[in-house]
């Protein structure tokens, strides 16, 4: 049931139209649903005098105190923008994809209402994903500490120069190479950088960190998976021409001396986010990337001779064709569209009522 001092904050791209409408929606949709939202001072810009009214204010010494949950409205950048203000805290982050794949995105903007019905009868569930300590040492004095979500990636800082490495797993070197970087990543960050430089793709439930190289000029360059308990190290070769930074989700960074050495472990603090539905990430794999998948008959329906003849006489019988249910968390399987797959169901979510 929804509490008088329940508190949800509201972060949001302000700078973008969309997002000051989708703050503006979730604002009035929170306060109909009993929860009291807050926005940072940072984000109340675009936002109407009506609106403002409604908000209450942030704790003075810390402005997540008390906090239950945090809406993200934005893509995967805003998401991780959040990550880095919760972190340390217990407030679990509940995305709502305003940009264009939003992996870390668990409803879509179409679904603000079903999504404020499911918060306010506290239906929904909290997935902790590993994440990334980041340590820097130059001549063995450890000179950094960062953090990451998705990956730490070592990189070039000239465009026209790339960069001389040497890869070491657990304390023992594998292999050297010329490139513009290596990505060190998560699971949870297989689908971002990783992804784009050709690594695997990571299921979320598997514990493991993965290395992706960056163009690298070597025989030996291939991607590696390694244990979850494994320390993954980049050091830059002595007295090579190039320069080198460090970036930790596109987010933070810094210039790496010479000779630096980026090393990477599992941290002891997980990112919380909150679930409306646990469906298989194949499922948001395929919706998320639109991979084809329309020649698949399903081994579960084949006959008992191995066809797929008994899959089709379902599919095409009107009385027993297979549908999925419509119903909007479906949005959360199928790419946020608010249809199932065959093209039924909502386009939008249902209207919220207000829990007694």
């Amino acid at each position: 049931m929804s509490t008088p001092d329940r508190r949800v904050l509201v972060l949001a791209h302000t700078g973008r139209d969309t997002a000051v409408a989708a703050a503006e929606e979730l604002v009035h949709l929170l306060v109909d649903a009993g929860i009291k939202p807050i926005v940072m001072p940072s984000d109340s810009e675009g936002l109407t005098g009506k609106t403002m009214q409604l908000l209450h204010q942030t704790s003075p010494k810390d402005p997540l105190d008390a906090i239950e949950l945090v809406i993200v409205l934005g893509g995967d950048g805003t998401i991780l923008r959040g990550a880095e203000l919760v972190r340390g805290h217990r407030a679990p982050l509940l995305g709502v994809n305003l940009g264009h794949v939003g992996f870390l995105a668990e409803s879509e903007r179409d679904d603000l209402a079903y999504t404020v019905q499911r918060i306010a009868a506290r239906d929904y569930e909290v997935e902790e994903r590993m994440t990334l300590d980041v340590a820097v040492h130059v001549d063995g004095e450890k000179i950094a500490d960062l953090w990451a979500v998705n990956e730490a990636s070592v990189e070039k800082a000239n465009r026209e120069r790339m960069i001389e490495v040497v890869i070491e797993v657990d304390g023992r070197p594998v292999t050297e190479f010329g490139c513009d970087g290596v990505v060190m990543a998560t699971p949870t960050g297989s689908t971002a950088y990783a992804f784009s430089a050709g690594g695997p793709i990571v299921w979320p439930e598997v514990e493991a960190l993965l290395l992706a190289p960056l163009s690298a000029h070597a025989l030996f360059a291939r991607p590696m998976v390694v244990a979850p308990t494994s320390v993954p190290a980049v050091e830059l070769v002595q007295g090579t021409p190039g320069r080198a930074m460090l970036w930790c989700d596109g987010r933070r960074s810094m210039d790496l001396p010479p000779g630096a050495r980026v090393e990477v472990r599992r941290s002891a603090v997980p990112v919380r986010l909150a679930r409306l539905a646990r469906p298989p990430f194949t499922d948001r794999l395929v919706a998320k990337f639109g991979l084809p998948v329309h020649g698949w008959r399903g081994r579960a329906l084949r006959g008992s001779d191995g066809s797929s003849r008994e899959w089709r006489d379902r599919v095409d019988s009107p009385e027993t064709s297979v549908k999925g249910p419509e119903c909007p968390s479906n949005t959360v399987s199928n790419g946020g569209s608010g249809k199932n797959p065959d093209g039924t169901g909502p386009s939008a979510s249902p209207t919220t009522q207000n829990l007694p």
